[in-house]
């Protein structure tokens, strides 16, 4: 990554994106957040990050924002919606957050989904699955699309997102077994460690509370290497 390179980041206005986004900046790194609307402009813009306004649903909006003069380095989102939500971010606007990555050259692109994603639905109960669906449907398109892109991917499936303060036993693992809860300061930690590490290209992990795990699952955690 060189010194005037961006992190590109969707989904920074609240939730785990705006702990993803507290991570960035710590690190000292520079941000170039997409935002829909104005209303919490001010509050990234003092926190040093260079936003732009943009919907993540509109191709010309995330190439325009994307393809601009900063170089992007990485891509990082976390948009999404909810189950009842008519139209969602979880496909189409992290498929046109994809496209503008491959066409803008960035080296990664980490794309946080959700446990039950994918191979993951065997982790979940059918009643969890039952109320999930249409939003799991969606993010396994966005997985597939991404991975079928040629961009060098991670992938992170978070369990149940808690707002708490994080504990620091957030985990990763590729065992599509595994769920729990987690803090979404925990996954923002996890998120920013994989931005760094050459062992998380190209993976789909889980992540977890090792100490909110459902049941008492024996499974292997993924160790990242870190990379300066």
């Amino acid at each position: 990554m060189t010194t005037t390179s961006y992190i590109f980041l969707a989904g920074a206005s609240r939730g785990v994106g705006r702990e993803i986004a507290k991570c960035l900046i710590e690190q000292q790194l520079h941000v170039k957040a997409l935002l829909r609307t104005e209303a919490t402009r001010d509050q990234l813009e003092a926190m040093g990050i260079k936003v732009v306004l943009g919907d993540a649903m509109n191709v010309d909006d995330v190439e325009r924002a994307m393809l601009g003069d900063e170089p992007i380095y990485a891509v990082i989102s976390t948009i999404g919606g909810l189950a009842k939500d008519n139209e969602r971010a979880d496909y189409i606007g992290n498929k046109n957050l994809i496209d503008a990555a491959v066409k803008a050259g960035v080296q990664k692109f980490i794309l946080v989904t959700s446990i039950g994603t994918g191979n993951s639905v065997v982790a979940l109960s059918p009643q969890v699955l039952e109320a999930l669906h249409p939003v799991l449907v969606d993010k396994e398109k966005a997985e597939q699309h991404l991975r079928a892109s040629g961009l060098n991917y991670t992938i992170i499936r978070p369990g149940g997102l808690q707002s708490e303060a994080p504990t620091g036993n957030g985990v990763l693992t590729e065992d599509i077994n595994v769920a729990g809860m987690i803090n979404r300061a925990d996954v923002a930690q996890l998120v920013c460690k994989c931005l760094n590490s050459d062992a998380a290209n190209n993976k789909v992990l889980s992540a977890v509370d090792k100490n909110m795990l459902f049941g008492q699952p024996v499974f292997e955690e993924f160790r990242l290497d870190a990379r300066i």
